[in-house]
Parts: C-alpha cells; sequence; structure tokens
C-alpha cells in the first residue's frame, strides 16, 4: 500500500514539475513576432559581415574600407549578442544570409564603382531598411529582453548610416572639383 501511493505521489509530483517548466519555458518564449525580428537581423547581420568583407578587399578609397571594417566589426559583435539571445530563447535563427541578399552581394562584388556602390547600397539604402526594422522592434517587440536588444543596437545602426551619408557628401563634393 506503501509503495502504491508513493508512487501515485512522486509521478504527480514528476507530472507537476513537468508542467511547471513546460509553463515558465512557454511564458519565456518570443511570440512569433518576436522570432520573424529576430530571424529577420540575424539574415540582415550575416549579409551585413559578409558583404562588407567583401567591400573591404575590392574598394579603393581608405576612408571607404575604414566604414567597411567598421561594419564588419559591429555587425559580428551584434550578430554574436542576438546569437546569445535567441540561444536563451529557444530561438533558432538563420546561419546564412537570405537568397535575395546573396544576388546583392553577388551584383555588387561585380559593380563597377564598388565604393560609390558600397556607400550607397549597404551604407545607406541596407541601413535604412534595418533602421525601419529595428525601430519596429524596439517599440513593438513583447518580450522584453528582444525589445531591449534591439532599442540598444538601434543607435550604431543610425551611426553607420550617419557615417555613409557623409561618405555619400564626400564623395560627390570630390565630383565638382
Amino acid at each position: 500500500m506503501h509503495k502504491r501511493l508513493f508512487r501515485a505521489l512522486a509521478l504527480a509530483g514528476l507530472c507537476a514539475s513537468n508542467f511547471t517548466l513546460v509553463s515558465v519555458y512557454a511564458a519565456d518564449a518570443p511570440t512569433k513576432t518576436d522570432q520573424t525580428f529576430m530571424t529577420k537581423a540575424a539574415g540582415g547581420g550575416i549579409y551585413e559581415v559578409e558583404v562588407s568583407k567583401m567591400a573591404a578587399s575590392k574598394v579603393k578609397s581608405a576612408e571607404v574600407k575604414a566604414y567597411a571594417e567598421m561594419l564588419v566589426k559591429d555587425h559580428t559583435a551584434a550578430n554574436n549578442e542576438l546569437k546569445q539571445l535567441a540561444s536563451s530563447k529557444g530561438v533558432v535563427l538563420p546561419t546564412d544570409m537570405p537568397a535575395d541578399k546573396k544576388t546583392m552581394l553577388d551584383k555588387l562584388s561585380k559593380a563597377k564603382d564598388i565604393d560609390r556602390e558600397f556607400v550607397k547600397q549597404v551604407g545607406l539604402d541596407d541601413h535604412k531598411t534595418d533602421i525601419a526594422l529595428f525601430e519596429k522592434a524596439s517599440k513593438e517587440a513583447q518580450d522584453a529582453e528582444v525589445k531591449s536588444w534591439f532599442g540598444k543596437t538601434l543607435p550604431k545602426l543610425k551611426d553607420h548610416r550617419a557615417d555613409a551619408e557623409k561618405l555619400s557628401r564626400d564623395d560627390k563634393a570630390s565630383m565638382k572639383h
């Protein structure tokens, strides 16, 4: 009799602890929208690193090369932070850039004026898109840590775009002389 009662109580305790773990995990898991934000940021981050590495090896201007190297450093750091966050939340991120980004990287690698095209495409256009995503995620993400990461990373993206705007203005000014 005691063995049966002990087994029943042990089983009930095990079930209750599993339910608690599942409940805690479910409460901690980011929403589908948060996961989508994270997935888009990860794919874009991988692209930023790869396209910037490519540009750093091909551009002619020392300023654009320094900009590309800064993007590699900053986006690698952000990607690593996002991987850690995603891992802690049970979110699996892509390990490769999206197909459309691969096409853009290939096209950019063949550009005649890679310095100008890199600044325009990556520095200005891509960062404009990234900033919009990060602004939206920093306001709309449901998970506090996800929201915080996007909000904390956003100023760096704005700095990258501002640096690209300066490079673009400098390029246009040098063409006038």
